[in-house]
């Protein structure tokens, strides 16, 4: 079995070993030298390289190559083309250096946010040599950024990557201090959560083909109060697609690790073990992709919103970001002693200080329609920014900042009580769920992004704010007088005024919000609040001084994010109301027509007819209410034209549209109750959340 799994892993990826093999020794060389000096490579090497990736593709059977990128919409993008050339005749399978390092895709129908016109058509794709190319439904696809005409960032790998050199090189001036010269890169681990459905229950549902969620729909009996789903035993289906699934990803050297079910009935996680940033972008895209695929060859549906089902657990992604040397060193690595680690604790208050400077920028790269549902409820963290260490690093930090002495925590060894049973060491600090930005032992897990997100939007956050906060710090340490004196004055500084950010208690209690706003901490409830100020002055300075975007790139990613929330809830309206005339009106009528005849028939024979009467009258009065709310609902999508600005736009759509769409919710939902299913059109939530066998 393990001979198998090592000739499946990566065996659709040209990756380091295939190209020791396929590359000559002298163009192998040459090649890892140029891209660990990070400068390009000349189109002879990479013709060299092209020639050797064609034909291992088309060994594996590739008749197609494409520049695989992911345009601003938060998707990949492709666009194939075949390999053959013709040769008199006949045609020879050709690719060149050239076709390797640039294409040109039609710029003008993906999202740009004014960067580009319409009409204004061209834009490129350049090869993206740090993350290996692979091959997918017979084509080779190669990982490329994607920038318009004019040289601006259409994508969000081009962003992403020029973040990680910036931090790379402020985390390098910081080790230097330290008497260290290597290279380093942020790391994240993406865990991935998902629902999974019977398709026939998803086919029947316009809200869901059309949204990705349900907008309608009563709460079952039992949803997850039990909390007999999570961890539990998987059923035939879901474990054959999990098998299936980790198949297709470890095919491309996705390292796939863990799955179990979730919370909710019928929702499930997938965790993957840590890859540079970059990679695992492409990778978590991959997942997804693969998700959707596979589910399908099952007869399931897998469903990536944020919130797909009222009254149970939402989706989301949780981002487990690090920094690592080329040595493999975390530097987020506390070591035995931490309160003696200064390398670390450096770099703690660094991440410290950034998340308390920029908690709008963290609570932006994780704002969008779908995820407003989620933020702040049982399962996920609030809207507010905040900091979980544990109890240990937090006692530690508070004795460097007033300069006590710190007794060490020692570790206890558990015993449950029962003797057979082995004795293990007990952790010096508990975990928290309910905080947003929480430390795990080496790492950062940012738990507030939603499950459909890239997790390019908030790395590129992430690398950018550490990297302010590093430059700053190795601006002042490398002026130092006596390094150790400065480097432990530094330390506690940024403790002193940053330790309002750090928050071991529960997130959910009302009392935090009170507390959070005592502190001064941003609470941005919703998209609408969080999206304008992407662009404040601040914000602009901060990208603009790091090379990560330009104010027009920034301006552009504002305006594409506003106007995906506004389309979102739009559609959702429009969704809603279809629905609700085409179906749920008629087939409440057609209930009301069924009880009053039944009323009727049952006073000819001269028997009581109360229940029908009864029941009957109630369903009128609901139509009454639900004709009368949808209308209104109509109406205020209407008026969505009278404002003016994406900004003013946002607002109208979450104060006016989606309270219409609650109010017509509630009615509905408790209409549901009263109809009979079979008069019901759509898939009940019960159906939905426990068809799966």
């Amino acid at each position: 079995m393990e001979a198998k799994m090592s000739d499946l892993f990566g065996s659709m990826v040209f990756n380091d070993d295939v190209m020791k093999q396929r590359l000559p020794h002298a163009t192998y060389k040459e090649m890892k030298k140029t891209l660990a000096a990070g400068k390009d490579l000349t189109l002879e090497i990479a013709g060299v390289i092209a020639n050797a990736m064609k034909d291992w593709a088309i060994e594996k059977g590739a008749t197609h190559y494409t520049h695989w990128f992911q345009p601003m919409n938060g998707v990949t993008a492709e666009k194939h083309e075949a390999f053959i050339s013709p040769d008199h005749d006949h045609v020879i399978m050709e690719f060149s250096g050239k076709e390797l390092i640039q294409g040109e895709p039609d710029a003008s129908s993906f999202p740009s946010g004014g960067l580009r016109a319409t009409f204004e058509a061209r834009g490129y794709t350049a090869w993206d040599p740090t993350s290996y190319a692979f091959i997918k439904d017979n084509t080779l696809c190669i990982p490329t950024a994607f920038c318009s005409y004019t040289g601006e960032a259409l994508d969000k790998k081009t962003p992403l990557l020029r973040s990680m050199e910036v931090i790379s090189r402020q985390a390098r001036r910081i080790l230097k201090l330290f008497g260290r010269d290597v290279n380093v890169e942020t790391t994240v681990g993406p865990e991935q959560e998902y629902f999974l459905i019977d398709k026939k229950d998803f086919d029947r549902r316009p809200d869901l083909i059309y949204t990705g969620r349900t907008l309608l729909g009563a709460r079952p009996s039992k949803g997850q109060e039990m909390d007999d789903h999570y961890f539990g035993t998987l059923k035939p289906r879901v474990a054959e697609f999990m098998a299936d699934l980790d198949r297709e990803l470890w095919k491309l050297g996705i390292l796939a690790k863990t799955e179990h079910n979730e919370t909710a009935p019928s929702q499930h996680e997938l965790a993957p073990i840590y890859a540079s940033t970059n990679v695992a972008t492409d990778h978590n895209q991959l997942t997804m992709e693969f998700m959707r695929k596979v589910a399908a060859r099952h007869g399931l549906v897998c469903l990536l919103h944020e919130k797909p089902f009222a009254g149970v657990n939402g989706s989301g992604k949780h981002n487990n970001w690090s920094l690592a040397t080329s040595e493999g060193y975390n530097l987020l690595n506390p070591g035995d002693n931490p309160k003696d680690n200064a390398q670390f604790l450096l770099f703690l208050c660094a991440v410290i200080r950034a998340v308390d400077e920029h908690q709008d920028l963290l609570r932006i790269s994780v704002s969008s329609a779908a995820n407003d549902h989620r933020l702040g409820a049982n399962e996920a963290p609030p809207a507010i920014i905040s900091i979980f260490l544990g109890e240990e690093l937090t006692e530690i930090l508070e004795a460097l900042a007033s300069k006590s002495d710190y007794e060490k925590k020692q570790k206890t060894v558990m015993d449950i009580g029962v003797d057979i049973l082995p004795k293990f060491p007990r952790d010096t600090t508990d975990r928290n769920r309910t905080s947003p930005f929480a430390f795990t032992g080496n790492k950062f897990e940012f738990r507030s992004l939603g499950s459909a997100f890239s997790v390019s939007g908030p790395n590129i956050i992430l690398n950018t704010i550490v990297a302010d906060v590093l430059e700053q710090f190795a601006d002042e340490l490398e002026q130092a007088e006596d390094f150790t004196v400065s480097l432990n004055r530094l330390i506690r500084h940024t403790i002193r005024d940053h330790k309002r950010i750090i928050f071991n208690g529960n997130g959910y209690a009302p009392e935090w919000i009170e507390e959070a706003g005592r502190r001064g901490l941003l609470n941005y409830t919703c998209t609408a609040d969080a999206l304008p100020h992407f662009t404040d002055p601040k914000n602009v300075a901060l990208f603009r001084h790091h090379g990560v975007f330009t104010e027009n790139e920034l301006k552009s990613r504002t305006a594409i994010m506003q106007e995906n929330y506004n389309k979102t809830i739009r559609i959702e309206a429009l969704t809603m109301i279809d629905m609700v005339n085409r179906d749920i009106l008629p087939a409440v009528m057609g209930y009301v027509s069924f009880l009053t005849d039944a009323a009727l028939k049952k006073a000819q024979l001269g028997i009581a007819a109360s229940p029908e009467k009864a029941l009957a009258q109630t369903l009128s009065e609901k139509s009454e209410l639900i004709t009368s709310r949808v209308a209104g609902l109509a109406a205020d999508v209407e008026a969505v034209p009278a404002c003016r600005g994406c900004e003013a736009e946002s607002h109208y759509y979450h104060d006016v549209v989606v309270q219409a769409m609650e109010a017509l919710r509630a009615v509905v939902d408790q209409t549901e109750l009263l109809v009979s299913s079979k008069y019901w059109p759509y898939p009940s939530y019960g159906e939905m959340l426990f068809g799966v066998r």
